[in-house]
């Protein structure tokens, strides 16, 4: 099976690692640079979760999937609380498994929808040293027209020059209904009542100005991580 899933990833224009143990991969893991690890659960000497656990303690960003023919709901369950991307079922979804590694080699973007200049491109500088594509848009009303199905995520400032970020993220939703969009605001108490009705049509969190970049990180973190599960069917 390793030898197979090997031949078609290279087929396919990835290059593959393979590893004949837990302990065999968490070497390589801690050698070399990895986009993903693909994992049985059901191993000698280290099964697959334990194998995670491991790789979160030396690689903690490293997406992980585990698969399985046979396990018991408790290893399942088990690595799905720990944070493993997915559980695939024996015989594997193949196509399911290339939709997820092309997924992997998308570049990660951001919109930035602020009428603050300095703090567009202040933000928007830091994440590109982080490796995203950004979009800075300061002038929210043609926002529609600006994104697109394939934006991954919109950070949208909920006080605007003269149209509220409620109005423009209701205008999202409009035309994309599941479009992440994460809320920032320096009004906190000003603006509960809308963020409050911002939450309830999917808006996925709101950040607090000033906020610190990890904050901004960890939720990109987590939108990715879901959208990765969901190519997978997760």
């Amino acid at each position: 099976m390793v030898r197979t899933l090997k031949d078609i990833l290279n087929a396919k224009g990835y290059e593959a690692e393979v590893a004949y143990s837990g302990p065999e991969a968490l070497a390589k893991v801690a050698e070399a640079h990895f986009d993903a690890v693909l994992t049985d659960i059901k191993m000698p000497e280290m099964n697959g979760v334990e194998l995670y656990k491991a790789i979160k303690g030396v690689k903690p960003h490293i997406p992980v999937v585990l698969m399985t023919a046979f396990s018991t709901d408790r290893l399942v369950n088990e690595g799905l609380e720990q944070g493993a991307i997915a559980v695939l079922n024996k015989p594997l979804d193949i196509n399911a498994l290339l939709s997820f590694f092309s997924m992997l080699r998308k570049e990660r973007s951001i919109v930035i929808v602020d009428d603050d200049p300095h703090f567009c491109k202040t933000l928007g500088d830091i994440l590109l040293a982080r490796g995203f594509a950004v979009t800075q848009v300061t002038d929210p009303h043609g926002i529609v027209e600006k994104i697109d199905a394939d934006s991954p995520v919109v950070l949208l400032d909920m006080k605007l020059n003269d149209i509220d970020g409620l109005a423009v993220l209701k205008k999202i939703r409009e035309h994309y209904p599941d479009l992440p969009v994460i809320l920032a605001t320096g009004y906190r108490d000003e603006m509960m009542d809308a963020i409050e009705t911002a939450l309830k049509i999917k808006a996925h969190a709101c950040l607090y100005k000033p906020f610190q970049i990890e904050e901004l990180l960890k939720l990109l973190s987590e939108i990715h991580r879901r959208e990765l599960a969901g190519v997978l069917g997760h």
